[in-house]
């Protein structure tokens, strides 16, 4: 294997590179056997064409080889219907190259050669396959706004891991929730967003969901293919961004991942840095704090299981600080209030009253307070120092 960089001031739109690189790249190839050119940039259908004509050899850009990998490491249904219609998106763009040996006929209106038959018969093959994909990934997608639903409705937070490819993050996964799922050191090893319930120190529950790495310039076929397993990242309370701290290059992973949490619309969510790998630097755990006395990073090994409480310590902080705790009064005309409260599991505490109402102790989240406060058009009033009050609006009256 040999490698070939360039430093260019503008792409070749014919090869990408100029025709003196492209010599040298037929030079190594005739010296070392190989049978294959990877470039680590995106090419045009033109230019792969081009280059592999050229070279005679076949010529796979960075965006080919990642579903290429992404194929490979496939495993449930929806992980191998996302990789086959990210496959089709990009083969989409380039069916002319397979069918460019072939004659077409000229002289009549009408008249078409063999190869722009083909080719529109593969065009329609493809569109045909491409819809049929979307249709199943669609009932997938509706089937996990359910499960979301119904844990949203439960009040359970969705706590989940980002990070660059390869930075640990199913180690650490399997560590927190004893999950068991595939770790190996390979890129991309996790496809499918595993989630598992995991009991924090304050005796609450979150989900964890272990996501697929991220990698720079994330290709744009597989982050609309990806589009209903990245929804678990952007629906989460908390994003724990894990980054291999033993890598050199880890400051550049981070924008990298940054980049992509952008891309999907991800990058407004709370985030902790989680510095992964610190027993290869010999570095003890701790968690570092910003000046507000928020915790920013936590330093850990997933490896040995140093540092794994205090991760849990702070995803706990997090998920109270948007928790609210109130003491409030109910009449007795209002018991479907109560019971909806109970089923939300918000109350942690009843008094009767002797009017036969009751007074609850809630703690909920605030966005789902707010929900009910307007599915229900009621008003929280709570006078300082004593038990709130839910008033319903009348009509005519903000």
């Amino acid at each position: 294997m040999a490698e070939v960089t360039a430093n260019l001031r503008q792409l070749n739109p014919r090869y990408l590179v100029g025709t003196g690189k492209l010599d040298e790249i037929k030079a190594l190839l005739a010296s070392s056997g190989a049978e294959l050119v990877l470039v680590d940039h995106r090419l045009s259908p033109a230019q792969q064409r081009n280059m592999e004509k050229a070279l005679c050899v076949r010529a796979c850009d960075r965006t080919e080889l990642i579903l290429d990998i992404f194929a490979q490491r496939a495993r449930t249904h929806e992980g191998k219907l996302q990789v086959e219609l990210a496959q089709l998106r990009h083969l989409s763009t380039r069916l002319v190259r397979g069918w460019t040996h072939l004659e077409r006929q000229k002289g009549g209106i009408g008249l078409r050669g063999p190869g722009e038959t083909q080719l529109e018969t593969d065009r329609r093959l493809v569109a045909t396959r491409i819809r049929q994909l979307e249709e199943r990934l669609e009932r997938v997608a509706r089937h996990r706004q359910v499960a979301g639903a119904q844990r949203r409705r439960g009040e359970v937070p969705t706590v989940s891991l980002v990070g660059y490819t390869n930075a640990g993050k199913s180690t650490l996964f399997n560590r927190l929730t004893d999950a068991g799922v595939l770790v190996a050191d390979q890129l991309f090893a996790t496809l499918d967003p595993t989630l598992r319930r995991v009991r924090l120190p304050d005796g609450s529950e979150a989900v964890i969901a272990d996501t697929v790495g991220f990698i720079r310039d994330l290709p744009h076929e597989l982050v609309a293919a990806f589009r209903s397993t990245l929804e678990e990242t952007r629906e989460s309370r908390l994003l724990l961004h894990v980054v291999d701290c033993a890598d050199p290059s880890h400051q550049e992973r981070i924008g990298d991942v940054v980049e992509v949490l952008k891309a999907i619309g991800a990058d407004h969510l709370p985030r902790v840095l989680v510095y992964n790998k610190a027993d290869i630097l010999n570095l003890p755990p701790r968690i570092d704090r910003a000046e507000t006395g928020q915790a920013s990073r936590v330093w850990l090994s997933s490896r040995t299981g140093e540092g794994t409480g205090l991760l849990l310590d702070v995803i706990a902080e997090y998920l109270h600080t948007a928790m609210v705790r109130c003491t409030v009064d109910i009449g007795v005309s209002d018991a479907r209030l109560r019971a909806l409260l109970y089923n939300r599991g918000a109350v942690v505490g009843e008094r009767p009253q002797d009017d036969g109402g009751w007074q609850l102790d809630l703690e909920l989240e605030r966005r789902a307070l707010d929900e009910i406060l307007r599915r229900e058009h009621l008003t929280l009033r709570q006078p300082d120092g004593g038990a709130g009050r839910l008033e319903r609006a009348v009509a005519g009256q903000p």
